[in-house]
């Protein structure tokens, strides 16, 4: 899953790709690049960040999905809390909802993956994003996001989602220390709800900066490389990277290696 922010202040490139054709250039090159999924999102979720009003975020991606549509074979998510900005996108071209909230966020989301029998990817978060670094504290964070899993995949049936069309993210890095995202990723069985897949995103986040030791964003690349081989190695079905063609190249060596020793 290549990520595709079309926000003037994201965490991992600081608005490089803000603006319709940069952010659609983009989208198409990751996915020529092999990414299976393009993942746009037009609000920021990084900590301390601004919520945006709805049609702000429809201005911003809404026409970048327009055009990945028409250019590209991958699938198209739209990352979003928004019931209304997910509606809109899924008209015009995506086929799948990430909600970073889980559904919490906007009573009417999982109603509309229902009615659009669009897939649904539900994120773990405690907090939000102006509060989620705050001070992160769970008595056993594994089994916290598990039940919140099985909590929110009830409530996704009784909406009557197809079982089959629901995914969950750990959300490593929201609501959670180093330690607690090195807990999750040690525990990855452990968080896997009706055998349904498990999306992972460490892509170039602060943690990995701490635990190498460096504030430079370019040095979370290889990081990010090497655990996300061993996330899939591990379980892990859809990973969530800005660096596609590297990430793309490492799993393909990983796969390669799974097939031969299945």
């Amino acid at each position: 899953m290549g990520v595709l922010n079309v926000t003037p202040d994201s965490f991992s490139d600081g608005g490089e790709f803000f603006g319709f054709e940069k952010a659609a250039e983009h989208g198409v090159k990751m996915a020529n690049d092999g990414a299976d999924i393009i993942d746009v999102g037009g609000e920021s979720t990084r900590p301390d960040a601004e919520r945006v009003p709805a049609d702000e975020e429809l201005a911003r991606v809404i026409p970048v999905i327009e055009k990945l549509s028409r250019n590209i074979d991958a699938l198209i998510s739209i990352d979003t809390s928004k019931s209304v900005v997910a509606r809109t996108a899924l008209e015009v071209g995506a086929s799948i909802i990430n909600d970073v909230t889980g559904g919490r966020g906007d009573s009417a989301m999982f109603a509309l993956a229902a009615e659009k029998k669009a897939a649904l990817i539900i994120m773990h978060m405690q907090g939000t994003p102006q509060t989620m670094q705050i001070d992160p504290t769970y008595n056993d964070v594994v089994g916290e996001v598990a039940d919140f899993f099985r909590q929110q995949y009830t409530r996704a049936l009784e909406c009557r989602i197809d079982p089959m069309a629901i995914a969950f993210d750990p959300g490593i890095g929201f609501g959670k220390t180093v330690e607690h995202n090195l807990e999750l990723l040690a525990n990855l069985p452990r968080l896997r709800i009706h055998d349904r897949p498990l999306v992972i995103g460490v892509s170039r986040k602060a943690f990995l900066g701490r635990i190498s030791g460096t504030k430079k964003m370019s040095d979370r690349v290889a990081p990010t490389i090497a655990l996300t081989s061993l996330l899939r190695e591990r379980g892990a079905q859809v990973l969530r990277v800005h660096d596609v063609k590297a990430n793309v190249d490492a799993l393909r060596t990983t796969e390669a290696l799974l097939a031969t020793t299945a």
